[in-house]
């Protein structure tokens, strides 16, 4: 199982405007859509990675947990869906509506978003405040698969919790380890730049 780590995107930098089809319910939903939020959590992943697989329990544990009128979350999908059907927008759909993601989850056919916010694997994970800035970025624990270590979502919401209640965002963030996204061929960012 090859493991890709986040490309850490500087913090304070402002989310990447965006506007994706929701294949569960056929709306469009953009950045502009969750303006009233106070923050906002955007995560990358996909259906068929076995590091999704292994917290995504733990991530549908922590949207229940975090109020929607406090803390927004999105998650998107931007693997080549063409080489990887099962992360198509059917697979998507039902992705959703069996795992009962209380979020939408939207498809980046382009993968234009995911090059936007710097995305490298699945699941990657960026938490912006109310002005829309970067204040966390890296990984939802330290769990992996096969690793022992239990799915707690601790490192992400230590950064919710903080951001939420008006405190400093700790800086010492770790990267979130994944499976790389799966890239079109030809279109592979360089995020060396």
């Amino acid at each position: 199982m090859a493991q890709t780590a986040s490309t850490m995107l500087p913090l304070g930098t402002p989310a990447p405007d965006f506007s994706l089809p929701e294949p569960m319910t056929g709306k469009t939903v953009s950045l502009g859509d969750f303006q009233d939020a106070p923050a906002l959590l955007v995560m990358v992943i996909c259906n068929h990675c076995p590091f999704v697989k292994h917290i995504r329990q733990g991530l549908v544990q922590f949207a229940h947990d975090y109020p929607a009128k406090d803390l927004a979350i999105v998650a998107i999908s931007a693997n080549d869906a063409a080489n990887y059907p099962d992360d198509s927008p059917a697979k998507i759909a039902e992705e959703a509506k069996t795992f009962g993601y209380p979020f939408p989850y939207l498809h980046d056919e382009s993968q234009t978003v995911a090059k936007a916010y710097r995305a490298a694997c699945t699941p990657d994970f960026f938490l912006f405040d109310a002005g829309r800035k970067l204040v966390y970025r890296g990984q939802f624990d330290g769990s992996r698969p096969g690793n022992k270590v239990p799915v707690t979502g601790s490192d992400l919401r230590a950064a919710a919790a903080a951001l939420l209640a008006g405190r400093p965002v700790p800086s010492t963030q770790q990267p979130s380890i994944g499976c790389n996204i799966k890239w079109k061929t030809g279109h592979e960012p360089d995020y060396s730049r």
